[in-house]
C-alpha cells in the first residue's frame, strides 16, 4: 500500500494505491479510516478500485453500504477511482451516478479527479 498526501485548494487528501487488496470487509475499511487519520490526519481518502474487493461493487451483496457508512459515520469524505466503464449493472451505474451528486462519497476515473473531488467538497 502506497499512500501519497496531495494537498490542494488548503485541503488534503490521502490517495492510496495499492495492488493488493485493502478493504474486504467492514473490520479492514475500519482499518483503512483509523490507519489513515492516525498516520496523515487525512479526512479525505482517495482508493484505487483494485484495492477493493470485487464483492463491494454487487450491490446485492449489501457490502458497499456497510462500508460506506463506516466512512460517513466517522467523518470521512471518500473516493474510489478507476476504470468503471466496462460496469454492466445498471444499479452500480446509477449508484455511481447518485453518490457523485453528492460531498461524501464519489467515484471517479482517475486519482487526480478524485482529489479534485475531494478537495471541493471538503471546502463546502
Amino acid at each position: 500500500m502506497k499512500t501519497e498526501i496531495i494537498k490542494k485548494n488548503n485541503i488534503e487528501v490521502a490517495v492510496i494505491s495499492s495492488d493488493a487488496l485493502i478493504i474486504t470487509d467492514v473490520q479492514s475499511a475500519l482499518d483503512l479510516i483509523m490507519t489513515v487519520k492516525y498516520e496523515t490526519g487525512c479526512t479525505n481518502i482517495a482508493i484505487n478500485k483494485e484495492a477493493i474487493i470485487k464483492d463491494f461493487f454487487v450491490l446485492s451483496t449489501c457490502l458497499a453500504g456497510e462500508i460506506l457508512q463506516k466512512f460517513i459515520n466517522y467523518g470521512i469524505k471518500f473516493a474510489i477511482y478507476g476504470d468503471f466503464s466496462n460496469n454492466t449493472s445498471k444499479s452500480l451505474k446509477d449508484f455511481i451516478y447518485e453518490s457523485n451528486k453528492g460531498k461524501d462519497i464519489s467515484f471517479q476515473p482517475t486519482a487526480s479527479l478524485a482529489v479534485d473531488k475531494l478537495s471541493k467538497c471538503a471546502e463546502n
